[in-house]
């Protein structure tokens, strides 16, 4: 993470048998939870978070932990508190490609390569530089049509509406360090590097951090009907490891120039890597964010919006054909260097710790802590 940026996230304190706010100064952690500043949602509610965090001197916690958590209990929360988690689908042209796939294969891996051959052959590189809504979008859904390979995913994908869905509860993401939850039904699935835009209660983009929006491939594919399934289980949610805010040095240009890297590597020595560019996103930032707050949908306690990734692994890991997925123990990083790098252990959900602390937990945490 860049020296001069400006970083907020959320620690549990074992001493107060709850969470705090922290920002980083010189790899040191600093409690800067007060009245004013309760929650991250009260943070980041204010007209100037930065101004904020740059003047409070806080409480020394130590250094921030290097796996997630230190020996004595601290360990790294995801830096988003009450705000509603969000995100967006098939926002890039290669991904909105994959979605196409599983949808005709219907949940089956081996199908896909036949299904990814035929679909290349009418588009090419037709879609790279193809921007939602557009008279060009319009023209390739009727070529796709034609050929009988038209989709719903292409629909929000090329069409004038985004897809946005709710990815998880309040309060049940979890953290750099943290184990990452597939449903033990799932035998094709992936993560989904992404940024994770922070906005408060008027739509105002505050923030950045890194994201993995597990997927479900297999389960997603037999009908978009089961996407909460697909998608909103436990662990199955990570985000961190810190936020940071826009200030003078970084802004939501930065955003939109953002590289992201991802690295799998398994217990079985298997490796992949990959990178998705914001550079290539379909739709601006700002209109995702558009489209998910505004006059017809208000969120009074803010929200996390993940983007939307290019990242969709098709390299094979078993059988030819089946392409990747998976496996429990997989070491999931993903990184950027202006967000730091956000690293996740596969285990199936059940597995997972068990999300036992919701907001009723959080507001008795705080009252007993004569913080609201």
């Amino acid at each position: 993470m860049h020296s001069e940026g400006t970083y907020v996230g959320r620690v549990w304190r074992e001493d107060v048998a709850g969470p705090a706010l922290v920002k980083i100064e010189d790899g040191i952690l600093y409690d800067i939870t007060s009245r004013s500043a309760p929650t991250m949602r009260d943070l980041l509610e204010m007209d100037d978070p930065a101004a904020f965090v740059a003047s409070a001197t806080g409480q020394p916690l130590g250094p921030v932990p290097d796996e997630g958590a230190r020996a004595d209990g601290l360990r790294l929360l995801a830096p988003v508190d009450l705000q509603a988690i969000k995100a967006c689908g098939v926002t890039f042209a290669r991904s909105m490609i994959e979605r196409v796939i599983e949808e005709h294969a219907s949940g089956a891996p081996e199908a896909a390569a036949s299904i990814r051959a035929k679909i290349g052959a009418i588009l090419g590189e037709n879609l790279r530089n193809l921007r939602a809504g557009s008279p060009e979008a319009a023209r390739v859904k009727q070529l796709l049509i034609q050929e009988g390979v038209w989709s719903q995913y292409l629909e929000v994908g090329i069409g004038p509406d985004a897809e946005v869905f709710t990815k998880a509860q309040v309060l049940s993401a979890v953290g750099h360090g943290a184990l990452v939850g597939i449903h033990p039904v799932s035998t094709w699935n992936n993560p989904e590097p992404e940024i994770v835009l922070l906005a408060d209660s008027l739509g105002r983009a505050k923030g950045a951090t890194l994201g993995n929006d597990v997927n479900l491939r297999d389960v997603e594919g037999r009908s978009a009907l089961l996407l909460g399934k697909a998608k909103d289980n436990n662990a199955s949610c990570a985000i961190g490891p810190f936020i940071r805010l826009f200030d003078g040095a970084y802004t939501i240009e930065n955003v939109r120039t953002a590289e992201i890297s991802i690295e799998v590597r398994g217990e079985d020595g298997f490796t992949l890597a990959g990178k998705s560019s914001m550079s290539e996103i379909s739709r601006d930032p700002l209109d995702l964010l558009a489209q998910t707050i505004g006059e017809h949908h208000q969120y009074p306690d803010g929200l996390a919006l993940f983007m939307g990734t290019m990242f969709a692994p098709t390299d094979d890991r078993g059988r030819p054909g089946e392409g990747f997925t998976h496996r429990i123990g997989d070491m999931v990083t993903i990184s950027n260097p202006e967000l730091g790098v956000l690293i996740n252990r596969v285990a199936y959900t059940n597995d997972c710790p068990k999300w036992d602390f919701g907001i009723s937990h959080l507001m008795r945490n705080l009252a007993a802590r004569n913080l609201i």
